[in-house]
């Protein structure tokens, strides 16, 4: 196992079933989003977002293929996918959407991911990746 996902399992041990169920209703309520939809390194500045940031695209690519993370990762991104009727900024609130749609783009990028995120992005963002992302990806 990773160490360096270890904080991420540790968290989600205490919020993802409930994180589940928020998104399954339609609405977010609680306050998981860092290490349930972790966005790249350098977009978030509060201490939390820093320290649950995924610092490049091999270790979102890890992320992704850890047997919990990936397939809660998934799992959660396609209980947003099933929402109907509500925009992002309606089932996440502000500034979550912002952070979904950064967190979709890089698992998105992953090498063999699952078109889920990308899915996300074509029904929430009008296909939109968050170029802030990429551009940091790119550098």
């Amino acid at each position: 196992m990773d160490s360096d996902l270890n904080k991420y399992l540790a968290a989600q041990e205490r919020d993802y079933a409930g994180a589940l169920a928020e998104m399954r209703s339609g609405r977010k309520r609680g306050h998981w989003i860092w290490y349930v939809f972790p966005q790249i390194a350098g977009l978030g500045m509060s201490s939390t977002s820093v320290h649950y940031a995924i610092e490049d695209l091999e270790q979102a690519s890890r992320y992704f293929k850890h047997p919990v993370l990936g397939k809660r990762l998934v799992e959660i991104a396609a209980a947003i996918l099933a929402v109907e009727g509500k925009t992002a900024n309606e089932i996440m609130g502000s500034p979550d959407d912002l952070k979904l749609r950064s967190s979709m783009t890089l698992f998105s990028m992953v090498t063999n991911g699952d078109p889920v995120f990308q899915e996300v992005l074509n029904k929430y963002f009008d296909g939109k990746p968050d170029q802030k992302t990429i551009e940091i990806l790119n550098k």
